[in-house]
């Protein structure tokens, strides 16, 4: 006898058999039981889930001769012929080739007389998207009206390609996508009686590659049981399926989430080296991916595609890694996938994704920054210091330049803390004094540029000085710039922390307004700057904290 390929011999006969449809087969053997025969029904689903099995199995049930109402017996004659394909009373038609208008008339000529011999004449309608539009026309008029005990059955993939007016005079069924829990338990009984050995894990890798679709995960396990002599070694299945294994997909997930570029040249070189298509370990890498996500957002371990000790595994990268840090990882790569699906150079494309997402951990959420909080470690110390270099002087060691001699002002000069609070002797200078290096002032400043960067570089337009107990910061009167970050998110807590540090815990600050200075006479004849501008808006004065920044003029667009 010939020899017959596994998805031809074990296609379903029976309700019973069909997997992973059990709502579909509920609904169609209630209208069994109760009689309520519809004259069309629409199976729409992708390829290999049932639809045209379904079609068969419903044929034959309406025509069973000891068990109608259930499950066909299969052993009557009407059964016997519907499964050779040799009953004249079920009509199955391939759409793609019957399409022509002219055909679809002869069929419906045909139909307009009764069974030769069965209780009902079936027709099975095979691939229906695939009519013309005048072939749907010539249809429409039979189905809305049809002769009695004549049934429609239409199967398609493209369910949308389909006119309304057809879909609205039929049942339509939606075959959904076998699990693949449910395909490789399928695969295992079929090894069984098939005398095929394979491991758990390589039917569950089967079992994925298909999809699916039950009809090509068994038209897979038949050609690995071929290419292994009825053996099935896990090495074989990932050669032959053009997979990876679970362990380089747990070194390269990890490696992204610590930015580890040289795992992540490796995995792609080890891609390349295997001759493994690029573009399916990309979509098998989404997949792990996302059973990571389900796993950080509580999922169960038991609830993913992967054999129990790797589902263990994959759960503590998971807890560990977090689900918005996967979330923004899944995010990333999904958009690489067009990208990589028609790139020429596959793995180049797959390579440049995965680094481009293995530079996200290195990245500031803005939304944190924006609420005031304070900068990230690796912000601060990966950012450039122009006092780090001898040759470039600290900015605030150089005064600022003076366009002319200043006059004496009959208000009283800011007076810096004395030699008794800061350890050293001030200076006059035309601009805010500045702590000298070594001094509390500067050790204060230091501990504020250890929490927030950009608030002690505002600090170093105000006047520090301490005495009884308080750190007085005196501001200009025209800087309200300043005034408004001192006071703004956590600023006052790191000022009050860093006061606390240098001072004791009891020691306070606050912020007072400098009194406005007298113009001399230099200052009349030449016209003072304006003072920058102000915008009320907390977004764009916490920017310019981040940055140090100021606003210099204001166009209304």
């Amino acid at each position: 006898m010939a020899y017959q390929v596994l998805a031809r011999k074990w296609r379903p006969q029976d309700f019973s058999s069909l997997v992973g449809q059990e709502a579909i087969v509920t609904a169609l053997r209630n209208a069994l039981r109760e009689k309520r025969i519809a004259q069309a029904y629409l199976f729409s689903g992708i390829r290999g889930v049932g639809k045209t099995t379904a079609a068969r199995v419903l044929a034959k049930a309406l025509n069973c001769e000891t068990n109608f109402g259930g499950d066909p017996c299969n052993e009557c004659t009407p059964c016997r012929e519907i499964t050779r394909g040799g009953d004249l009373d079920v009509i199955e038609v391939d759409a793609a080739t019957y399409s022509k208008v002219e055909q679809v008339r002869e069929l419906t000529e045909s139909l307009r007389y009764g069974p030769a011999r069965d209780r009902y004449k079936v027709v099975v309608l095979d691939e229906i998207h695939r009519l013309s539009r005048q072939a749907f026309d010539a249809l429409l008029k039979i189905v809305e009206e049809p002769p009695p005990h004549l049934v429609f059955i239409f199967a398609t993939t493209e369910a949308d390609s389909v006119p309304v007016t057809i879909l609205s005079r039929c049942q339509e069924f939606r075959f959904r996508r076998v699990p693949s829990l449910e395909v490789a338990a399928l695969l295992r009984r079929i090894c069984t009686q098939e005398e095929i050995s394979a491991s758990d894990a390589a039917l569950r890798l089967v079992a994925r590659a298909g999809e699916g679709s039950v009809r090509d995960a068994v038209a897979l396990l038949d050609q690995l049981a071929t290419f292994g002599n009825r053996s099935i070694s896990d090495d074989d299945a990932v050669r032959l399926l053009g997979g990876l294994d679970t362990a380089l997909f747990h070194r390269l997930l990890q490696a992204m989430l610590a930015g580890d570029r040289l795992a992540i040249r490796d995995a792609a070189r080890r891609v390349e080296d295997e001759g493994w298509d690029a573009r399916n370990v990309f979509s098998q890498f989404l997949a792990f991916g996302r059973d990571a996500l389900h796993l950080a957002i509580g999922g169960s371990p038991s609830s993913v595609d992967l054999p129990e000790e790797e589902a263990q595994a994959l759960a503590r990268v998971a807890e560990a890694a977090g689900y918005e840090n996967l979330l923004r990882l899944l995010s990333q790569l999904l958009a690489s996938e067009p990208v990589v699906r028609r790139s020429e150079t596959g793995v180049l494309a797959v390579e440049i994704a995965w680094l481009r997402a293995a530079e996200l951990p290195k990245l500031v959420q803005v939304e944190a920054l924006l609420a005031g909080g304070n900068l990230p470690a690796a912000s601060r110390t990966t950012a450039p210091s122009m006092s780090a270099n001898p040759s470039i002087p600290s900015p605030r060691a150089v005064a600022p330049p003076q366009t002319a001699p200043e006059a004496p002002s009959a208000a009283p000069p800011r007076a810096v803390a004395s030699a008794a609070n800061h350890g050293s002797p001030s200076a006059p200078s035309t601009s805010a004094p500045k702590a000298v290096p070594g001094t509390p002032l500067e050790r204060f400043l230091d501990e504020v540029r250890k929490r927030k960067p950009p608030l002690a570089s505002h600090l170093d337009r105000a006047t520090l000085d301490f005495a009884d107990g308080a750190l007085t910061i005196t501001y200009d009167p025209g800087d309200l710039h300043l005034r408004d970050s001192l006071n703004r998110g956590s600023n006052p807590q790191i000022l009050q922390e860093a006061v606390a540090v240098i001072w004791g815990a009891e020691a306070v600050w606050r912020a007072v307004q400098g009194a406005p200075a007298v113009a001399s006479r230099a200052e009349s004849v030449t016209p003072k700057a304006d003072p920058p501008a102000q915008v009320d808006n907390p977004t764009v004065q916490t920017l310019l904290e981040l940055f140090g920044g100021q606003i210099e003029a204001i166009e209304e667009s």
